[in-house]
């Protein structure tokens, strides 16, 4: 079994590596993007824990109400707001919010480079280690669920893959790295994918 110490070791080491940034539009070439466009920044945490032993990464299923990926598997994360000092307190505030992460309870370990989303949002996820146990507590209004998914699965690149499906008249393509009945894709197992094959480098 992979303890989280080791797996550590190895992903700290991993975000030291320099990367370019990534974006949903990677599978895409052909796609044509203005210009002028206005992106929006936003931060995400990539919390990682030992769960019952099982290193394993927290994952929201957002709510159906949403005006951005209703429904979809993300991490705890959301806009930069006039009143966070940076991405890293953003990250940490959303995950305060959304999942009720204490203040403290998650140590920043580092970030991955910003990945673009087809919704105009430069999105930088930042790596944590949960310090202490907590009990999660979703925001209705903006998470339906809140789970844990082995860190092995993800880090593993094998499982990974590219699937596509029609999108403003055209076939988009991007990664999905499924897990149990959780549909895990787009910008979320990207920025998964970038993770694991740099831990596997």
């Amino acid at each position: 079994m992979t303890r989280l110490p080791d797996m550590m070791t190895r992903i700290e080491a991993a975000l030291g590596q320099p990367g370019a940034a990534s974006s949903d539009f990677d599978l895409n070439p052909g796609t044509v993007l203005p210009d002028n466009r206005t992106l929006r920044e936003a931060a995400v945490l990539i919390l990682l824990s030992d769960l019952d032993g099982v290193p394993s990464v927290y994952l929201t299923k957002r709510a159906s109400g949403l005006k951005h990926h209703p429904g979809q598997i993300a991490f705890p994360g959301g806009k930069l707001d006039q009143g966070d000092t940076s991405l890293q307190a953003a990250a940490l505030r959303e995950a305060r919010e959304e999942i009720a992460l204490p203040e403290g309870a998650a140590q920043v370990l580092g970030q991955l480079p910003p990945h673009e989303t087809v919704t105009s949002f430069t999105v930088t996820p930042f790596v944590a280690r949960l310090e202490r146990s907590f009990t999660p507590v979703v925001e209705a209004g903006e998470v339906a669920e809140v789970f844990c998914v082995p860190l092995t699965h993800l880090m593993d690149p094998a499982n990974y893959s590219i699937e596509g499906r029609r999108w403003r008249g055209a076939t988009r393509q991007y990664y999905t790295v499924p897990f149990g009945p959780y549909y895990i894709w787009g910008a979320t197992a990207s920025m998964l994918r970038t993770l694991a094959q740099r831990v596997a480098t």
